[in-house]
């Protein structure tokens, strides 16, 4: 390749830091990932899955291997699981609950299929204060919930994901298969990274994703998560993970990723072409997503600058990986041409032969993580270079189809928007939106009851009453009214055991036991267990929102 390089050495030049560059890169990644260490199970746990945890899992069409993945989820004795899906699928998902355990397993339907409307369902229904998302097909080990639940034993934590690898739908793996356990492999290694690096991640992802019911429990949460939109027009369906990890930065909390045996689960890939269908949506999903986050919210680049580092690079990545070709082509085609007409000297075999074996070595290196688990995997290396390629033209090719937002991959899933009204419509006549009487006091109070009832609302033991997310401290102050005014912020309590008021400044700052005129918030806590929220209705009238503590939730 030196003889080569005499022909036209400025050529190369960017070309070779280019491969320095994202190599040098990859090595750092792979060191941190070493550096990794997840975090272990505490003495005394605050959160205990039987009391603490309910699982929910949004499903249209689970089969039998729903069984043996809810066997797994039992396992780790969650207090409740939720089946949320469609209601023409009430009676078939009901048997396979009541065949697995109908005394923790609830079925509950929304009108039509929609993930996020299900998941919004499931969240209404939740009592506990953890909520933990799986897929139907996820299997868990039997040590995954307490390692989860041991990350929210820091407060600051409002998301907690896991390693995962493939599980073959038959005997063996096929190439598809494989391809994605490839793709997982890398995953591991890059969230364990980012973790590592500066505590970010850039998704959660939805396969199995745990995070404190009193965040998802926000009407705002709600409201954005079930009316999301890309561009304004274009509403979302799929990229459930991407909101939800994107809400954590956005409200100041932060996430962690248990990459470790005691938390890998296993999960089910399209074993045909259709895995290219997945891949196409969660291409399109990441584009939106990661957009969002870089150019639009802009929160991840002081949250988690690493993690924007790596949204970047992966806008970019598609073109440097496909210069790549380009240059071996352009180098091909001047080495059929003689030298004394400007040709290079080096036969076009041999360059081709070297970008060969250059691909399957660094390609290989890349995999040793996989490979060691499964070195009979190492004879669809080539098959990954190939699929690199096509997956890099896929990435342009999905970039610039952001408005197609269907599923891709399953049937029944009809109009998003006529989904989201059908449920509406369904939540207004249930009295599940926020609402208010003439006089404010009766909407507010129904919705203190339904809100104070819940344990999900109950403070635990490790909490720091002081500490609220920095985000979540640009409420502005109230401004001064007259004492006997109508009152803007009302006390939800659980009827006993009310330890007394505090006062929270519009900056976050806490007084006890007075009444500052710059006041905002009036909490009470009840030590029976089941704490009471405070209802917070902005001014205007037209918001409300559900606090809990000092937790000043948007």
């Amino acid at each position: 390749m030196l003889y080569l390089t005499s022909d036209n050495f400025p050529i190369f030049v960017p070309f070779g830091v280019i491969g320095f560059y994202r190599y040098l890169w990859y090595c750092i990644r792979l060191a941190a990932s070493f550096a990794y260490r997840p975090i272990p199970l505490p003495e005394n746990p605050t959160y205990i899955a039987e009391e603490d945890v309910t699982i929910i899992v949004p499903t249209i069409d689970a089969g039998e291997e729903f069984k043996e993945a809810a066997r797994s989820w039992l396992v780790g004795k969650p207090k409740e699981i939720l089946i949320i899906t469609e209601e023409k699928m009430l009676g078939p998902l009901q048997e396979l609950a009541n065949a697995v355990d109908p005394d923790r397993i609830r079925v509950l339907t929304v009108p039509f299929a929609n993930k996020r409307l299900q998941m919004s369902h499931g969240i209404k229904n939740t009592s506990t204060d953890i909520i933990v998302f799986a897929d139907d097909d996820a299997i868990w080990p039997s040590t995954l919930l307490p390692y989860v639940l041991a990350c929210f034993e820091d407060q600051k934590i409002g998301g907690v994901g896991t390693s995962q690898r493939v599980q073959p739908v038959g005997k063996n793996m096929t190439v598809w298969e494989v391809l994605a356990a490839f793709r997982l492999s890398i995953r591991n290694i890059e969230i364990s990274c980012s973790t590592h690096i500066d505590g970010g991640l850039p998704c959660l992802s939805g396969r199995t994703a745990a995070y404190r019911t009193i965040i998802l429990k926000d009407p705002e949460f709600l409201h954005g998560f079930t009316h999301d939109y890309w561009l304004g027009k274009y509403q979302l369906n799929s990229g459930d993970d991407k909101f939800l990890t994107r809400w954590m930065v956005s409200h100041g909390w932060s996430t962690y990723v248990q990459c470790c045996k005691e938390t890998e689960l296993l999960s089910t890939m399209k074993p045909n072409w259709r895995f290219l269908k997945q891949v196409l949506r969660w291409t399109r999903n990441t584009w939106r997503s990661d957009m969002r986050s870089l150019f639009t919210e802009r929160y991840i680049w002081t949250a988690h600058p690493y993690v924007a580092y790596t949204m970047v690079d992966k806008l970019f990545n598609p073109f440097t990986l496909l210069a790549g070709p380009c240059l071996v082509a352009y180098l091909v085609y001047k080495s059929t041409i003689s030298t004394d007409n400007g040709g290079y000297h080096l036969p076009w075999w041999n360059i081709l032969a070297s970008y060969l074996v250059w691909l399957l070595a660094t390609r290989t290196a890349k995999l040793l993580p996989h490979l060691w688990y499964r070195p009979q995997d190492i004879v669809y290396v080539p098959a990954f270079i190939v699929f690199g390629y096509y997956f890099a033209i896929m990435k342009l090719y999905a970039l610039c189809t952001l408005h197609e937002t269907g599923w891709g991959t399953r049937t029944g899933i009809g109009d998003i928007a006529a989904a989201t009204a059908a449920m509406d419509k369904q939540n207004a006549n249930n009295n599940d939106t926020i609402t208010t009487t003439t006089n404010g006091n009766t909407g507010l109070q129904q919705i203190n009851e339904k809100f104070a009832s819940s344990s999900s609302l109950s403070a635990k033991s490790n909490f720091d009453s002081d500490y609220i997310p920095p985000r979540m401290q640009r409420y502005p102050s109230a401004p001064s009214r007259p004492q006997d005014a109508s009152q803007q912020y009302h006390h939800a309590s659980s009827g006993s055991g009310s330890n007394g008021a505090a006062i929270s400044s519009g900056s976050g700052s806490r007084i006890g036991n007075g009444n500052g005129s710059g006041s905002n918030v009036v909490r009470s806590k009840s030590r029976s267990g089941s704490a009471g929220g405070i209802v917070r209705r902005e001014l205007s009238g037209r918001k409300m929102g559900i606090i809990e503590e000092s937790y000043l939730m948007r």
